[in-house]
């Protein structure tokens, strides 16, 4: 891809198949990414449980380019999991090095693999013989407690990465500071010294697709991953100004495309926190949220909408 790029960035229990498939019909990024799926659960899992992560992996073909993203702490599982990606027809592979959740964490996986360069180095080249010719690429942050970003890109860069993105804080800041856009000014300075060929993206508090841009301009990212910014508007690549009604008809219809791919598989309350991005900002947007918090199904949603647009 030419620069800028503009992916979404995978997002556990947001993300989902159901939501990426509005995303791809009302604003379609560059890139779209699987949420995170555990390599070793893939590997190791009973069958049950390894059913339960490839209804993660499951995708449409107007989702393309799609790319799945694992997280591990083992370089074999990491393989294998890319191998599948590839008999699955994804267009490439993510390996995620930047979560910061604690249970991720206390895995060696994630964030934590920052501290241990050469086991991420490891992972990374598990992760291409098992691709083949897919691409593979890494998220990652700043560093783990502390900015160490000199010291773990390069080790990043030694390997044979389509691109790195960078969240531009560390496990430690989590998202509690401001995202600090000069240090993914500095990533593209160390790639370009090195004479890598790694497209670098930056990611942080990116608000619209005019501040991506800006972003890029400033910084000399080939791309900018966009996450946040997404909730309760899927139009956010296209850059198309929804009006209320549209956005309440498209919750609906992703709150029946939920439940049709997801809903014997995932509580229907993960599909509540959407209704508080698409509902939000107009008269009368906090007594429709919580009679939607009470519904527990597509249908009982669809009827108070329409009850709603009927009494405007």
């Amino acid at each position: 891809m030419k620069p800028p790029i503009f992916a979404l960035a995978p997002m556990a229990d947001v993300t989902d198949a159901a939501f990426r498939r509005i995303i791809a019909k009302y604003g379609k990024p560059d890139m779209m990414y699987t949420e995170f799926v555990s390599a070793d659960g893939l590997a190791l899992a009973p069958e049950e449980g390894r059913n339960k992560l490839l209804v993660d992996l499951e995708y449409s073909e107007a989702e393309r380019p799609i790319i799945a993203q694992f997280f591990t702490a083992h370089p074999e599982n990491m393989k294998r999991a890319a191998a599948l990606a590839r008999e699955m027809g994804f267009d490439g592979v993510d390996i995620n090095m930047g979560c910061p959740q604690e249970n991720v964490v206390h895995q060696g996986a994630g964030a934590c693999l920052i501290k241990d360069p050469k086991l991420a180095r490891e992972i990374i080249r598990g992760a291409l013989e098992g691709a083949g010719d897919l691409p593979v690429s890494v998220k990652t942050r700043l560093g783990f407690n502390k900015d160490e970003l000199e010291e773990w890109l390069p080790e990043l860069l030694k390997e044979d990465l389509a691109h790195i993105t960078i969240h531009a804080r560390t496990k430690k800041d989590m998202s509690k500071v401001p995202a600090r856009w000069e240090r993914v000014k500095k990533a593209v300075e160390i790639r370009n010294a090195l004479g890598s060929k790694t497209k670098i993206l930056g990611n942080g508090d990116v608000v619209d697709i005019d501040d991506a841009r800006r972003k890029c301009d400033e910084t000399g990212a080939d791309g900018v991953m966009l996450g946040r910014a997404i909730f309760g508007n899927p139009w956010l690549f296209s850059e198309h100004i929804p009006t209320l009604q549209e956005k309440l008809e498209v919750m609906v219809e992703h709150t029946k495309l939920f439940e049709e791919l997801l809903g014997k598989h995932k509580s229907f309350n993960i599909m509540k926190k959407h209704y508080k991005a698409y509902v939000n900002g107009f008269d009368g947007a906090v007594e429709l949220r919580i009679r939607l918090m009470a519904a527990e199904n597509a249908g009982e949603v669809e009827g108070i909408i329409n009850t709603y647009i009927l009494s405007r």
